[in-house]
């Protein structure tokens, strides 16, 4: 299975971000966590500084559109095979940017996505 970087993670527990961490670690997908704040939620560590160099193969994102701006050119750098639009993420400017790198933008929610089987 290949990598999942998630953007926006935190060891709040109540918070989606979290939540999916969990969800795709009980599914058996390796994880990349990136957040401002170093910690841990389950085996993943929380990393605070970008690595150019991560082998994704989906972004999942849990930062709204205004906070996404120092990041558009990151995760297409990494070229991933699709981003992961949760609720409240959507962003119309960075679907276009992502169509036009050849990167498919999904608009859904990774946990029902993993709950009913289509991640």
């Amino acid at each position: 299975m290949e990598q999942t970087l998630v953007i926006g993670a935190t060891t709040k527990e109540d918070r989606y971000a979290n939540r999916a961490i969990r969800a795709l670690r009980s599914h058996n997908y390796p994880v990349v966590a990136f957040g401002q704040k170093e910690g841990k939620v389950l085996d993943v560590d929380i990393e605070t500084e970008w690595n150019p160099d991560w082998d994704i193969e989906t972004v999942t994102l849990y930062l709204g559109p205004q906070n996404q701006e120092g990041y558009i050119d990151k995760i297409i750098a990494l070229k991933p095979n699709r981003v992961i639009f949760n609720p409240g993420t959507e962003n119309p400017a960075f679907v276009e940017k992502l169509k036009a790198a050849k990167i498919y933008p999904e608009i859904g929610c990774t946990l029902v996505m993993l709950s009913i089987g289509t991640y």
